[in-house]
């Protein structure tokens, strides 16, 4: 909209005939800047001629208006007067100190095509982008706003950083020198769509690049900043609205799921972007390296397959998502219908909507995983100590469920301390035991711990957790993938605890593996994994009770 007053102004007849000051272009100046402010906020509006020198200029109130300086120090006048196009500037701060972008539009006599001189505005950068979306509250998503060198034109978490190029210490500082959204900055400047999740130190946020293309050039680059804080509350309050009323908790419900769904709609998108950009690179080194046909063929179907597992992950979890929603809002209409039968109907709200939370944490766990940002938060901790825990919790769930399986615990005669992270840590070993108990519907579940060496090290030891079951084993064609995503499902998950759990121990430098226990004429399933101590002195006189 201002380009177009601003290119109707340059095809005026008074300035086609080359008048660039006097009385009338004034009125008409002032009557066009009244006319730019009622689109948007803009602080001066100029004409220069063909010598550079400004002939008018409408101003603000409370600003300085300049005439007869020559304007050939600023880039946009002599880029304008290069390309004969419009011009969108880069960042510069007037000699007021307010920081500005300026729109200018060349006017060029419309028979002869001689160059005449220039027509522009000055924009305030703040009030403009505002326009455009949230760029002060940082508790909610918001707009950061790029020139094509890096300098930030609109920043909502610190305004002393305006006008600062990113790549400058004063900025890196602030955002900690975080390599990840450093390289997804650089990827934006250099034209690249994409996103990122990371932390720098004030909440973990979920980024996504948009250049802004004008006349097939890129002036602008977007940052869309979302702290994942909002997501992630959305899906809390509704695991844990039992106690708010019926309505409040179905509404929660669709909405936390519905964003849920977005955003994992939006990673695949990003996915997507990424397999087309490799199969473009691809074929690109093809023409340039003469790769073979073979390996372009292998290429491909491994993207292809890569493809297929996110669609079928996000097929999968929306299917599974659907049955404990549909469950609450079933007995959520029938407990408004008899609230008298609220001790009946309530527990299974409350169950499904536990089971819900656990399809939610398993999927944030995975897209957390295959996004590199899982975060551990370590602390030391008696390994022996933690399992006989968890160990008493689930012989309490095996006596309400009537199983007869007796649960035994075999600890090391040493301590074992580690520096874990001890809540997905508690989570590998109850993930483990839960599918033990699962499979093994009557015998003994056997879980030990030892003390190993690395290589006959003697200053370097791991602890090795060992849970055998005796259960019906696992079928020999999914033994060698059984810690991939969706190998086994149950109506309790999405078949996602040994992959989740795999990364886990991997993340803590341990390994984890599975083998059937078909010795001596036994059968069914033993887990192993191992995590790196920070014992390496052993001691025979300590130990957990059995």
């Amino acid at each position: 909209m201002i380009r177009s007053i601003l290119q109707g102004i340059a095809e005026s007849p008074r300035f086609q005939q080359g008048e660039l000051y006097g009385d009338n272009i004034l009125q008409i100046a002032e009557d066009k800047f009244s006319q730019v402010n009622d689109v948007t906020k803009v602080d001066g509006l100029f004409i220069v001629d063909e010598d550079n020198i400004m002939t008018t200029h409408i101003v603000s109130e409370g600003n300085r208006s300049f005439v007869n300086i020559d304007m050939s120090f600023r880039n946009y006048i002599s880029e304008t007067r290069d390309t004969l196009q419009p011009v969108f500037s880069e960042g510069f701060t007037g000699i007021d100190g307010t920081f500005r972008i300026a729109l200018t539009v060349p006017i060029i006599n419309s028979d002869s095509g001689e160059y005449i001189g220039i027509v522009g505005v000055t924009i305030p950068t703040e009030p403009f982008f505002s326009l455009y979306g949230n760029i002060h509250d940082i508790n909610s998503q918001f707009l950061v706003i790029y020139d094509k060198k890096g300098t930030l034109l609109a920043v909502g978490a610190d305004e002393s950083l305006l006008g600062l190029n990113f790549f400058e210490d004063v900025v890196q500082t602030f955002i900690n020198h975080n390599q990840i959204l450093t390289n997804l900055t650089q990827n934006l400047l250099k034209g690249i769509s994409g996103s990122a999740i990371y932390d720098y130190g004030r909440g973990e946020r979920i980024t996504t690049n948009y250049p802004v293309f004008i006349n097939d050039k890129t002036p602008y680059f977007i940052q869309i900043v979302t702290p994942t804080g909002t997501i992630y509350s959305e899906i809390n309050n509704v695991l844990f609205g039992e106690k708010l009323q019926m309505f409040t908790l179905i509404g929660g419900t669709v909405a936390a799921i519905t964003t849920l769904i977005m955003f994992l709609i939006k990673w695949n998108i990003v996915l997507d972007n990424q397999v087309k950009k490799r199969t473009k690179e691809l074929r690109e080194s093809n023409r340039q390296l003469t790769l073979s046909n073979q390996e372009i063929a292998q290429a491909n179907e491994e993207l292809k397959v890569h493809d297929k597992l996110q669609r079928e992950f996000i097929n999968v979890a929306s299917h599974e998502i659907k049955t404990p929603i549909q469950a609450i809002l079933t007995f959520s209409q029938l407990l408004q219908k008899y609230p008298e039968r609220q001790t009946e109907f309530t527990p299974a709200i409350s169950r499904n909507s536990l089971r819900l939370q656990r399809l939610s944490n398993d999927i944030l766990d995975v897209a957390k995983i295959e996004s590199r940002s899982l975060k551990l938060n370590k602390e030391i901790f008696d390994l022996n100590q933690v399992i006989s825990n968890i160990i008493e919790d689930h012989k309490s769930i095996i006596l309400k469920k009537n199983n007869k399986v007796k649960l035994l615990f075999y600890p090391s005669k040493e301590i074992l301390l580690v520096e874990a992270d001890k809540e997905r840590i508690v989570g590998v070993i109850s993930n483990l035991l839960s599918n033990a108990i699962k499979f093994s519907k009557e015998g003994e579940i056997f879980v030990s711990t030892e003390m190993k060496d690395n290589n006959n090290n003697n200053n370097n030891f791991h602890a090795l957790v060992t849970v055998k079951d005796t259960g019906e084993g696992i079928d020999p064609e999914i033994l060698p993938k059984i810690f991939s995503k969706f190998i086994t499902k149950s109506f309790e998950g999405l078949g996602l605890g040994l992959y989740i759990s795999k990364n886990i121990v991997e993340a803590h430098g341990g390994k984890i593996w599975a083998e059937n226990n078909n010795k001596n004429g036994n059968h069914g399933a033993i887990f192993y994994f191992t995590l790196p101590l920070i014992n390496n002195v052993k001691s025979s006189n300590n130990s957990i009770d059995k």
